[in-house]
């Protein structure tokens, strides 16, 4: 099952994801969960990171929050919101990755 991970930082807290971004790469590095994409969201203009987006594959809601508890940036408590929501692919590249793992199972 696909699922979206979307997390805006609290404000005021960009020296604090700089100070844990090493961290936060090592522990997405270590491949805790099937992560489709992932970046960060930014500010309109482009200037600053605001939060964090992750799509993942994972078996279930249980297994996407654990692998969310065990980053770094939550750890530090960076993210003021946390929203995680199955998420549907209709079309676009993400959408033959889906259809690859319903032929499969």
């Amino acid at each position: 099952m696909i699922y979206v991970i979307h997390c805006l930082d609290k404000p005021g807290h960009l020296a604090k994801r700089k100070e844990l971004l090493d961290e936060h790469r090592a522990y997405l590095g270590t491949k805790p969960i099937d992560i489709l994409s992932s970046g960060p969201l930014l500010s309109e203009d482009g200037s600053k990171m605001i939060g964090s987006l992750f799509i993942v594959d994972a078996a279930n809601r249980a297994e996407v929050e654990a692998f969310n508890a065990g980053d770094p940036f939550a750890k530090a408590e960076l993210w003021q919101v946390v929203n995680v929501q199955r998420y549907g692919v209709r079309s676009g590249a993400l959408s033959d990755h889906e259809s690859a793992l319903a032929a499969a199972t």
